[in-house]
């Protein structure tokens, strides 16, 4: 008896569906979670609140200090 497969718009979207999520999120969630948080604090930053010169400061540091987090996060020893 064969399984009846889904109709191919189905298979479509949710093929494109799971190419972005391996392509954005893939092995490291807590990267594109820190690539969020650090695109929104500086759209704040330069759009609310006018502040160029810190979005500027705010953007490498915010940068360094999510793939510090992720490398420590990494290196940790599993037990």
């Amino acid at each position: 008896m064969s399984e009846r497969r889904p109709p191919w718009p189905v298979r479509l979207v949710k093929g494109f569906a799971m190419f972005w999520w391996d392509f954005l999120i893939g092995d490291t969630p807590e990267l594109f979670v820190a690539a969020l948080v650090t695109i929104g604090v500086v759209a704040l930053l330069r759009g609310v609140g006018h502040q160029n010169a810190a979005a500027v400061i705010a953007l490498p540091v915010l940068a360094v200090v999510s793939l510090v987090l992720s490398v420590r996060r990494a290196a940790k020893p599993r037990e």
